[in-house]
């Protein structure tokens, strides 16, 4: 039996999709809107909806010059700490998951199975919790304000290993066997299989891995100090004064909005292998 739909019908799920939209588009557009004005346009609260003369200026000296009131920096600086520390931490994330999950299904060694529970316990102690013996474990080995020190003790992932390991055991061992008969050893069997297969599974986790350490905020906060070794999301905290000093308005949300771009950007190029990489089943 086929359900007729009537306009009305079809005009509701879009009007809800389109109010969903709104909503969460709208302070982003005020973020937009309010980068492009004065300080004082904003602070009185009249900040009009159309945009003001004063983007290029705002811009050019929130990426390139800094001089705010709490932070010395161009924005542009934190940009690319930023960068860094995520692509270090999905990047690294995903080989040590990836080479623990291999160990782990195709190995075959005493308290193997131990080991992987071991991995996996780990998953109910976050960074929240372990901060303070991680924080020392750093500063004793000379890691604080340092690239080392924002990305390393956040690389080992115990998501991503489970992650991993139960996409191995999905592939068949027939085809184990095709590449022993083959002449492939481990480490030819892990390249030319095992990466090829496993594609769409790292471009999932690389996009939520690099959103997860764009997004650190707690443990950059411990772990630097200099002004030139501060993130983005340090920096914007930073700007907003709470005290009795005007905060440059102008500036937080041009910040914000360049915050934005690099996580949407990858978003938006990896979607495709994104999707798949959450929906697919069969390889």
């Amino acid at each position: 039996m086929v359900e007729r739909q009537t306009a009305f019908s079809r005009i509701i799920p879009h009007a809800v999709l389109l109010t969903g939209v709104a909503i969460v588009a709208f302070p982003v557009y005020l973020a937009v809107i309010g980068s492009t004005h004065e300080t004082a346009v904003i602070a009185n609260g009249q900040m009009p909806l159309t945009p003001g003369r004063e983007a290029f200026d705002t811009y050019y000296r929130t990426i390139f010059t800094g001089g705010s009131r709490t932070t010395r920096e161009p924005v542009g600086t934190m940009l690319l700490n930023s960068f860094t520390m995520a692509m270090l931490i999905a990047l690294g994330k995903i080989a040590i998951s990836i080479l623990s999950a291999y160990a782990v299904v195709y190995f075959r060694f005493p308290f193997r199975r131990a080991a992987f529970w071991m991995i996996f316990v780990t998953l109910m102690l976050p960074v929240e919790v372990r901060i303070y013996p991680t924080y020392k474990v750093a500063a004793d080995l000379g890691l604080l304000d340092s690239m080392a020190g924002l990305t390393l003790p956040l690389i080992a992932s115990a998501t991503a290993t489970l992650l991993f390991r139960q996409f191995f055991m999905t592939i068949p061992d027939e085809l184990v066997e095709a590449s022993k008969i083959d002449g492939a050893g481990p480490f030819r069997f892990f390249f030319d299989t095992l990466l090829p297969l496993s594609r769409t599974n790292m471009a999932a986790l690389f996009v939520i891995l690099f959103i997860y350490g764009w997004n650190q905020y707690l443990w950059p906060l411990l772990i630097t100090t200099r002004d030139d070794m501060q993130t983005i999301v340090i920096g914007i905290k930073k700007m907003i004064v709470t005290s009795d000093a005007l905060t440059e308005w102008q500036v937080v949300m041009a910040t914000a909005v360049l915050a934005m771009l690099p996580p949407v950007a990858v978003v938006v190029l990896m979607q495709k292998l994104f999707v798949r990489g959450l929906v697919e089943t069969e390889k």
